[in-house]
């Protein structure tokens, strides 16, 4: 299998601050898909023992140089090895087609960057978690029910994505009817992207 070769962007191109407490290095990893996906690696400063770590991602659209950056690098100063990474089909990570989400890719997303850790110098093995922020924390849990290396896993969502996919906001169209309009719809711009 041919890797996929990713144009990273070197400089500092996040949406927050970069913090004096911690080492930031930019990386890439290889899920069971074949997708390359690249990451943000935080590590806290002066620091010689194994680590916990954690691997962060979301909200759904999002990339690493938003939200799931600043969890990463603020965990990385209270200690943490972080991962902040762009999910396959987005941000700097491989994948087509592009901008979509997958739950089997995803999930997979997670476990990958799990594999990553788990074989990194300085982390213990023993001590691996995850964070899904907004819509990825379905796909969190998804991925702890999966694999038994993930020790803690944090699910920080606003709502619940699929019952707002399925019913509307506050179940405003939660029948039947509206349903089968919604997937109408979906497939209309399926018909006209093509």
């Amino acid at each position: 299998m041919e890797i996929e070769k990713l144009e990273l962007t070197q400089e500092w191109d996040k949406t927050f601050p970069k913090s004096n407490k911690v080492n930031h290095k930019k990386i890439t990893f290889v899920n069971r898909y074949g997708i390359t996906l690249a990451a943000d690696l935080y590590s806290p400063q002066n620091t010689e023992q194994k680590l916990a770590a954690l691997a962060v991602c979301g909200p759904f659209g999002a990339v690493k140089e938003q939200c799931s950056g600043l969890y990463a690098q603020t965990m990385a100063e209270r200690g943490f090895l972080t991962l902040a990474f762009d999910p396959s089909f987005t941000g700097e990570s491989g994948g087509n087609p592009r901008y979509m989400a997958s739950p089997d890719v995803n999930t997979e997303d997670f476990q990958a960057a799990v594999d990553f850790l788990s074989v990194q110098d300085n982390v213990d093995p023993d001590k691996i978690g995850i964070i899904g922020i907004c819509g990825w924390g379905g796909l969190a849990i998804n991925a702890a029910a999966l694999d038994t290396r993930i020790k803690a896993t944090v699910a920080s969502t606003m709502y619940d994505m699929s019952r707002v996919t399925a019913n509307g906001y506050f179940d405003a169209a939660d029948s039947a009817d509206a349903r089968f309009e919604l997937k109408k719809s979906l497939n209309a711009v399926r018909t006209e992207e093509y």
